[in-house]
This record gives structure tokens, C-alpha cells and sequence, in this order.
């Protein structure tokens, strides 16, 4: 087994015990993201800017592990209320326009940090 461990100062620091991303056989495996404002420990205020923050550092994490948005092929994401779905879909649409990825979507009673979305995916890697 090829396991690597991938890291990315353009995307938030892990804030625990945990990879911002593991490569393993030609698939990568983020860990969930959340929509800090890039270089601070601070949310974006909205669930909007949150989850395009998110999309944004997952698509960091993914080319440092050599693949894209595009190759995603699964995404989870967790809500803090389930009444901001239309909002987080109208985001995230931005980013899959087309032959969008598999997905889970469902709400948490909490987020780290106070959170109102939470994005990790599955990609593959040629």
C-alpha cells in the first residue's frame, strides 16, 4: 500500500489530530472542510461564503495531491440546520456544474468551531 499523507498551506491547517488529506491507491480522501477566512482562524459569516471557502480549500487540497474537482467522485457534506440546504446547493452547484459527484448531505447537531457547513470529498488520481 502507497500511502501518502498530503498537506497544502493554501488550505486551512488541520485543527487536530488529523490529515488535511490522505493519497492512497489512486484515490485521495479529504477531510472534512470548513469555510475559514484564508489565513485566519475566522469563519466567513454566511453559509454561502462558508461553503464556497470550503469547495475552495478542498479544490487546494486536491491538486496538491495531484487530481481535481473534477475527479471527485464523492462529497459529504454536514449542515448545522438543514434549512440552509437551497443556499449550500446553490454554492456547491458552482463548482459541479456538470456530472456532478456522488453525494450525502445531512444535518449535525454541531460543527467544530461553530461551523454552518462542513465538505469533505473522495477523488481519484490518474
Amino acid at each position: 500500500m502507497n500511502r501518502q499523507v498530503i498537506h497544502t498551506e493554501k488550505a486551512p491547517q488541520a485543527i487536530g489530530p488529523y490529515s488535511q488529506a490522505i493519497k492512497v491507491n489512486g484515490m485521495v480522501y479529504t477531510s472534512g472542510q470548513l469555510g475559514f477566512k484564508p489565513g485566519t482562524a475566522d469563519l466567513f459569516a454566511t453559509v454561502e461564503e462558508q461553503t464556497h471557502q470550503a469547495m475552495k480549500n478542498l479544490q487546494a487540497i486536491l491538486e496538491e495531491a495531484g487530481t481535481s474537482l473534477e475527479k471527485v467522485v464523492k462529497t459529504t457534506v454536514f449542515v448545522q440546520d438543514l434549512n440552509d440546504f437551497a443556499k449550500v446547493n446553490e454554492a456547491y452547484h458552482t463548482y459541479f456544474q456538470k456530472d456532478a459527484p456522488a453525494r450525502s448531505c445531512v444535518q449535525v447537531a454541531a460543527l467544530p468551531k461553530g461551523a454552518l457547513v462542513e465538505i469533505e470529498a473522495i477523488a481519484v488520481v490518474e
